[in-house]
């Protein structure tokens, strides 16, 4: 594989570009997670909390089955948060990563600057974003807006952002907000 070359043929040997990873994180959704940090992202929102992800030349690459491995190995560890970057800009080595993560009963959050409406038009021309919804539990959507920034929101940093129930949002057609989505707006707004 040449430098920059994105190998999504599926099966072993698929590659993911990451910016990093984070252990036993208790900050980036619910119960103690690993963070998967991607490298790459095509809305560079002001004010990005992960700038240095945005750069796709950045990064290295990693085997997702030792990705998948390595995170199995941390028996404490109960899910697990794509970051970016945007995830969905590698959906193909996401989708096979969470895939084999779910076979071990992890829970799969996601966050990205696509609106989950966005992701749906994106999942109908290509079945690496569908697969990639399909085994996610919780989706962070839409972009961050600086202007609408507020730190006391739970696993968001702006208002428009939303956390979403994926698979109940599936199974029922419409958009599902988890109850995570209403945690700290109620001192907010008292």
């Amino acid at each position: 594989m040449q430098h920059g070359e994105y190998n999504d043929s599926g099966g072993d040997g698929v590659k993911l570009k990451l910016a990093g990873v984070q252990n036993n994180s208790v900050v980036d959704g619910p119960g103690l997670r690993t963070v998967i940090f991607t490298q790459g992202c095509p809305h560079h929102c002001p004010g990005c909390h992960n700038p240095q992800t945005l750069d796709p030349a950045g990064g290295r690459w990693e085997d997702v089955a030792d990705l998948v491995a390595d995170i199995c190995a941390d028996t404490g560890v109960r899910g697990v948060t794509f970051s970016g970057g945007e995830p969905f800009a590698q959906a193909r080595a996401l989708a096979q990563l969470a895939a084999g993560l779910k076979t071990r009963k992890m829970h799969i959050m996601v966050y990205s600057g696509y609106t989950f409406e966005e992701l749906q038009i994106k999942a109908m021309g290509d079945s690496a974003v569908a697969a990639l919804l399909s085994h996610t539990d919780l989706l962070i959507d839409g972009p961050f807006i600086l202007a609408q920034r507020d730190i006391s929101l739970l696993y968001r940093g702006s208002h428009n952002q939303r956390i979403i129930d994926v698979q109940a949002t599936l199974e029922e057609g419409r958009v599902i907000l988890s109850p995570l989505h209403f945690r700290g707006q109620e001192q907010a707004y008292a």
